[in-house]
């Protein structure tokens, strides 16, 4: 028995929970595709490794985002782990209205998605399932094919801002 089944949830201040879950340092990818009407793209910084045994990976697009659609129809992608170097094509990438392949190098993957030059890893992945996550669609992928370029540092997504935000710290905590 549960004594507080029947006392609703707080409320929880968005701006609060994206202040707190801020502190968690997450990779930023960039999520590509080939169509018919050419390559596809979008920035997502929800993104994991799921399982081993099947290979999967989950990355969770905005519902609002107007590209994973596109990429959903395509039904194979590929997840581009960007370089530390990259915070330009993640940008670029998060755009919309624009030409996010303007002046971005790239190669076919394995099975024809765009892996972006440079990039620290790639993850060439089919559609499996997709769920419900709110204002999100968690999307889990299962690995066709991969490849990492060990030379290469992650970009890294701290706090609202590109690399870890050490000025922010307290001294003690460095």
């Amino acid at each position: 028995m549960n004594p507080g089944a029947d006392v609703p949830p707080a409320v929880v201040d968005p701006s609060v929970m994206r202040d707190v879950l801020g502190h968690f340092v997450s990779g930023v990818t960039v999520v590509t595709a080939m169509t018919t009407d050419g390559p596809v793209g979008f920035t997502c910084q929800s993104f994991s490794s799921l399982s081993l045994d099947p290979p999967l990976v989950a990355f969770a697009p905005a519902r609002t985002s107007r590209t994973w659609p596109l990429l959903r129809e395509a039904g194979s992608f590929c997840v581009n782990v960007l370089a530390d170097e990259q915070s330009g094509l993640s940008r670029q990438f998060a755009r919309s209205g624009t030409d996010k392949y303007a002046g971005v190098q790239w190669a076919p993957s394995p099975h024809g998605a765009p892996v972006l030059a440079d990039v620290v890893a790639w993850i060439d992945s089919e559609l499996w399932a997709e769920y419900d996550g709110g204002d999100h669609t968690i999307v889990v992928a299962r690995v066709l094919d991969l490849g990492a370029d060990a030379s290469r540092t992650p970009l890294l997504f701290h706090r609202g801002a590109y690399g870890l935000q050490q000025a922010r710290l307290d001294p003690e905590e460095r």
